[in-house]
């Protein structure tokens, strides 16, 4: 991993829809919570709000999806070429919502990262998003959920997990409370993990299963 302990880390966020955890790390960058920058701004969906929120904040931004490039091979290879002009340390997957191929995760070994609204390994999986993890949480009676963030591989929400944070269930939670507790979470969250990722307290090389 190489050590940003005494520089800045360059992020490449990929998003798909609000970009409230995206605002969150830019935020972060400008206060000094996060010793880097938001370098670029990568969306599968035109109208996603957080292609707005970089274009605010003067940051690079880019809408590619399979209406942008039908082959997926080509796509992936864009992504890639992306990453790499604006000279990306770190992709974090802030609520995109497509799976990343095999090209630009070995491209990036242990340089994709990405969180869940569960504590995984449970409530993961192809198919188990948004509202859909929270609303299995509350049926089957847990009393805690959470954010995990994990190293991206070739399975959704397989890959090693690096960090968690826990959140209570109360009793009477609805998916609508359940969620805003999450996402509120999730935004220090990410915060937190990437200046651990930075100063060497999280080793990406180092996590074992």
């Amino acid at each position: 991993m190489p050590d940003f302990s005494q520089g800045p880390i360059n992020l490449g966020i990929m998003a798909s829809h609000g970009g409230t955890n995206l605002q969150a790390i830019m935020d972060a960058c400008a206060t000094g919570d996060i010793y880097g920058k938001v370098g670029v701004v990568v969306s599968n969906n035109s109208r996603s709000k957080a292609l707005k929120r970089a274009a605010r904040a003067n940051i690079p931004s880019y809408h590619i999806s399979s209406l942008t490039h039908s082959n997926p091979v080509d796509l992936e290879q864009f992504i890639k070429c992306v990453m790499n002009t604006h000279n990306v340390d770190l992709v974090v997957l802030a609520g995109y919502m497509k799976k990343i191929g095999l090209p630009l995760i070995e491209h990036f070994p242990n340089r994709i990262v990405n969180s869940h609204p569960a504590l995984l390994p449970n409530y993961g999986g192809e198919g188990m998003y948004g509202d859909l993890v929270h609303s299995a949480v509350i049926k089957a009676g847990e009393t805690e959920s959470g954010v995990t963030i994990h190293i991206v591989d070739h399975l959704y929400d397989h890959g090693r997990i690096i960090a968690q944070a826990r959140v209570p269930v109360d009793p009477q939670e609805s998916v609508d409370s359940l969620r805003e507790k999450i996402q509120k979470r999730e935004h220090s969250f990410w915060v937190e993990t990437i200046e651990k990722i930075r100063i060497g307290e999280i080793d990406l090389d180092c996590i074992t299963d």
